[in-house]
């Protein structure tokens, strides 16, 4: 069955941003089409005045109205927009809503801090289904905590940097104090080693740390730090002025206010929950809300085999190749032994929805952009190294070469078993497609075995013509070498 496709608007209103984002929607695949957002800055005032920031109002009111240009023709079943912890907490928030409706007619949800917790833990579900551990989801004026083993079980916190004193100067001291009495008291609840970490300011500390420690793979989502290095980068932060913040490339320029604040916070958590390891997500509130709309069939998919296979689905093309040629190449796995864990299976299902990625590209090049494509890909559920593995399976797919685009990337993500199973997954993947000319049907009828010494390839019945052919033999015998092992055909 095809997979459900939509697309969908989600307008959050936040203590700090105000942003639209569009997505398009496959089964369980998420994509982000448009994204758009304002520093609004509206919890600014709060902890001084309990108002929202008239100038922070004024900066809102003007992005919402060009969101509402921007979506004019939607149908609202198709447009979210939710508000958070500035508009929930400050005395002017209904009067805020008021105006909004007026001047855009958007009918805004105010959430309350258990479900913003909760949808920040189905959106960390959403881009990373095996996630274990607690979510943590800084804001402008709120921290939310939720046990991934209970979304329901969410608390909210005023540990956001405009609760702390954003945008005055850090007293990194006075902020620790607050930062770990709010947090002891509900320690207990979550400590976990594990520690995923949602938000632009957690974002922007990742991304920082790359740099810091010249990690050659730019992708925010699913970067991992260790205990030691997301205390080092968040001590590193706290004590640095505005103007040497101002000095780092590549921090956004509008958080210098807030992110020794969210540093220091970050630390705490860390300390008193017995993290271990700090997980950067990309997806959060906003994949949260449109994870709840799926329905429970989409939602029980593995967002990495959805995302691969809508990533090559094309008109005309081959619907039923991917899942012909996983269940053709699978069998010569499983005397190998899993170098992923339980995750062998799927990523070997992904690579095969693969497959035809690089149909559309010109042939001298689709090796190359092929795995810049797969490493790259804005698609969810899977780890760095998963992202490199599978951009070498995808370059094996299309080409004998061994020696990999960005060889810094393949040899800092990938242990060499990894890179030469990748390239065993590719060349099985490789002599499939050619077999088939593309029909997944004629797989059913030749069969693969691996043994001990050979590959045995042998075909049904009157069907022996399928391994006929130059082409066919010479794939055949770069997997055999591979594998190191004999060919045999019959």
């Amino acid at each position: 069955m095809a997979p459900s496709r939509r697309q969908a608007a989600v307008i959050d209103i936040g203590s700090n941003s105000v942003r639209l984002v569009i997505y398009r929607i496959e089964g369980r695949a998420i994509w982000t089409l448009f994204n758009e957002k304002a520093l609004a800055g509206l919890g600014r005032d709060l902890a001084s005045t309990k108002c929202l920031s008239p100038e922070g109002v004024t900066t809102a009111l003007a992005a919402l109205r060009r969101f509402k240009l921007v979506l004019e023709g939607w149908q609202a079943k198709d447009i979210s927009v939710v508000a958070t912890a500035a508009v929930r907490d400050s005395s002017d928030g209904a009067a805020f809503v008021a105006r909004i409706r007026a001047e855009t007619g958007f009918d805004v949800r105010i959430l309350s801090g258990e479900e913003e917790a909760r949808y920040a833990a189905l959106g960390v579900v959403a881009g990373h289904p095996s996630a274990r551990g607690v979510v943590g989801d800084l804001g402008g004026s709120s921290l939310e905590l939720t046990p991934l083993t209970a979304p329901n079980a969410g608390v909210t916190l005023p540990l956001g940097p405009f609760a702390l004193g954003a945008p005055r100067a850090i007293d990194v001291d006075k902020v620790r104090r607050k930062a770990e009495a709010a947090i002891s008291l509900v320690a207990n609840q979550f400590t976990a080693p594990e520690f995923h970490a949602v938000g632009g300011a957690w974002r922007n500390l990742g991304l920082l740390h790359m740099a810091m420690a010249d990690y050659p793979l730019h992708v925010a989502h699913h970067y991992e730090m260790s205990r030691t290095d997301a205390i080092d980068v968040a001590r590193f932060v706290a004590r640095q002025s505005r103007t040497s913040l101002e000095g780092i490339e590549g921090l956004s320029k509008k958080r210098f206010d807030t992110l020794p604040y969210a540093a220091v916070v970050l630390e705490a958590l860390i300390e008193n929950l017995s993290i271990e390891t700090v997980v950067v997500s990309a997806f959060g509130l906003r994949e949260g809300l449109l994870f709840e709309a799926m329905s429970a069939d989409d939602q029980v998919n593995d967002p990495l085999i959805a995302g691969c296979e809508a990533l090559t689905a094309a008109p005309g093309g081959f619907p039923n190749l991917g899942p012909a040629l996983e269940a053709w190449v699978s069998p010569i796995f499983e005397g190998l032994g899993n170098l992923f864990g339980d995750r062998d299976p799927i990523l070997i299902a992904a690579a095969s929805r693969l497959a035809d990625l690089g149909a559309r590209l010109h042939p001298d090049h689709r090796a190359d952009l092929a795995f810049d494509q797969v490493l790259r890909a804005p698609i969810a559920g899977m780890s760095h190294a998963e992202r490199a593995f599978l951009a070498c399976a995808a370059f094996s797919r299309h080409t004998s070469a061994t020696t990999h685009p960005e060889q810094n990337v393949v040899a800092r993500l990938l242990t060499p078993e990894r890179r030469l199973r990748a390239r065993l997954l590719g060349a099985a993947i490789r002599l499939g497609c050619d077999i088939a000319g593309r029909n997944p049907d004629l797989l059913r009828h030749l069969h693969m075995v691996l043994l001990p010494d050979r590959l045995h390839l042998r075909a049904d019945a009157h069907w022996g013509d399928m391994l006929l052919g130059e082409q066919t033999v010479k794939r055949a015998s770069t997997l055999a070498q591979v594998l190191k092992v004999k060919l045999d055909l019959g």
